[in-house]
């Protein structure tokens, strides 16, 4: 991996993605501190139904892993990912590209929502009825892409009058996520930041192009699409045979469902099978 060039990371520009970012969880974030002051229904009925509670997800709410790291409740919580949205993405954005940055964050943000439904269930990180907030497995996925791409480049720690390599500081803020995950770190989702961390190193190492597989994918959608449709057939073609053996009659089908005429058809020219695959 090719090393850039040093700059200090102080203040970086408002980049397309980093700018759409920025610009809808703030509004959501607006819009959940006026529900909480007028509509409080409004409010709780968005905590239920699209914050990443994992046992929900086990029972069909798989939009949470994506809606939840819109929703912020806490000033500070809002303020630090949004932040970290911009110092750090903005420099990726621009070295990489606003459609690489925005599968990096979309990895992290759903890498994390996995990892800590996961984890909840084992009882030892997390709760699987305990509710998770917050942009935060994005923010970390970005911060460990920062590292490893612009690893010699020098941060400076605003408003801290001195600088740090991004390879140690992204070293320095994994220990700590992990000692604070392993501890219990409160109502703070550490195992959501462990997830984000993996899942980022995961896109930087492993799709260098910025290319998720999408083709394979596809494949593999339509592969068992295709074996679902055979197995539908088959059980079309055995429902058949019951009910003409009720009314006297015998047909054959193959292993695949397909319809086999009988011996005197094939002698007048009839095709040896009337479905194909």
């Amino acid at each position: 991996m090719a090393r850039s060039r040093e700059m200090t990371l102080s203040l970086p520009p408002f980049t397309r993605a980093v700018t759409w970012l920025l610009a809808i969880n703030t509004a959501v974030f607006l819009l959940l501190e006026l529900f909480g002051m007028t509509l409080i229904d409004v409010a709780r009925w968005v905590r239920d139904y699209l914050a990443l509670e994992p046992l929900a997800v086990v029972h069909g709410a798989i939009w949470q892993l994506v809606t939840y790291s819109f929703l912020h409740f806490e000033f500070w919580h809002w303020f630090g990912n949004m932040l970290g949205i911009w110092m750090f993405g903005s420099a990726f954005e621009g070295a990489w590209g606003t459609r690489r940055f925005l599968e990096l964050y979309a990895f992290g943000v759903i890498g994390a929502a996995l990892t800590t439904t996961a984890l909840s269930f084992s009882h030892v990180l997390g709760n699987p009825t305990i509710p998770t907030v917050g942009a935060s497995g994005g923010v970390f996925a970005i911060l460990i892409a920062f590292g490893m791409v612009f690893g010699e480049n020098e941060i400076l720690l605003i408003p801290f009058p001195f600088s740090l390599k991004a390879k140690y500081f992204v070293a320095i803020l994994i220990v700590v996520t992990l000692a604070f995950a392993i501890q219990g770190g409160g109502n703070v989702a550490y195992v959501a930041h462990l997830g984000g961390l993996f899942f980022g190193y995961i896109y930087v190492k492993f799709v260098p192009r910025g290319r998720v597989p999408r083709m394979g994918i596809s494949e593999r959608y339509f592969g068992l699409r295709n074996q679902y449709y055979r197995w539908k057939r088959r059980r079309a073609a055995r429902k058949f045979e019951v009910y003409m053996r009720k009314h006297n009659r015998t047909v054959e089908f193959d292993e695949q469902g397909n319809y086999i005429p009988p011996e005197e058809e094939k002698k007048n020219g009839g095709s040896k099978s009337g479905w194909v695959n």
